[in-house]
């Protein structure tokens, strides 16, 4: 799958987080369950089991849950969910040390460990803005953020989905018209640590960052391009300062 607010199971992900916040946890634990019995394939179900074990009140039964979320996360290869498996490990080291299980905990501590490191995405990679440029230009960090005025970015941002980097070309600032340029990392990245093991497991959106600037490759002529509506949802958003950016 392709993770998409418009997808069924994540919708239904989302409304779940939506009651747990709420404090309707009951309520919260039934939509994360009618998410994971519809899922159609592993993604989805991983995704659905990974907020079922967070809601689980017994050790026992949380460990069950992230012990299937694992499993299922092991059959998706998706470069997405390969920032998951760190969190998975640690969440489950922490049920076993709770439950006097020593050993086995030190054993997911040492995977979780193990499994730090860079992301394994080969692209293609995709950054949006508005500002004119040509191919073998560089994007380079130090600019000020889009969302934050007084902010200057020590990262330039890039993904691997065209529909994210059209919504950042929507909302970046500036008169000229959105551009979405294909771009090549010339230095190491990582995984975008705004969004990766937030709201859902791993890197569901193929967010990267580089301190290294991003060569232009092309340019792309078209995109799903996102609605008016959308866009102004998440400039309300970011005008109401939701969430500190990690820079």
């Amino acid at each position: 799958m392709t993770f998409s607010p418009q997808n069924e199971i994540v919708r239904l992900c989302i409304q779940g987080m939506g009651l747990e916040e709420g404090g309707h946890v009951e309520e919260a634990r039934a939509l994360f369950r009618r998410a994971f019995d519809e899922a159609t394939d592993d993604h989805e179900r991983f995704l659905a089991a990974y907020h079922l074990s967070r809601l689980q009140q017994d050790s026992g039964a949380q460990l069950q849950w992230l012990e299937r979320a694992l499993q299922l996360a092991s059959q998706v290869e998706d470069a997405s969910v390969m920032a998951a498996f760190p969190l998975l490990h640690s969440r489950i080291a922490e049920c076993h040390a709770s439950r006097n299980e020593l050993d086995a905990a030190e054993r997911h501590r040492a995977l979780a460990k193990s499994l730090e490191k860079g992301p394994r995405d080969s692209g293609p990679f995709y950054h949006g803005t508005r500002a004119d440029l040509q191919v073998g230009d560089l994007l380079s960090a130090g600019k000020r953020s889009n969302y934050a005025a007084d902010l200057v970015m020590n990262h330039i941002y890039f993904t691997a989905l065209v529909h994210g980097a059209g919504l950042a070309a929507a909302l970046a600032q500036g008169e000229g018209p959105e551009r979405v340029y294909v771009v090549e990392p010339t230095g190491s990245f990582e995984d975008d640590p705004n969004v990766t093991n937030k709201k859902f497991p791993g890197n569901p959106t193929r967010s990267y960052r580089s301190a290294a600037p991003l060569r232009i490759v092309g340019l792309v002529a078209e995109w799903e391009r996102p609605a008016p509506e959308v866009v102004q949802a998440w400039r309300a958003r970011l005008s109401n300062g939701a969430g500190e950016i990690i820079n």
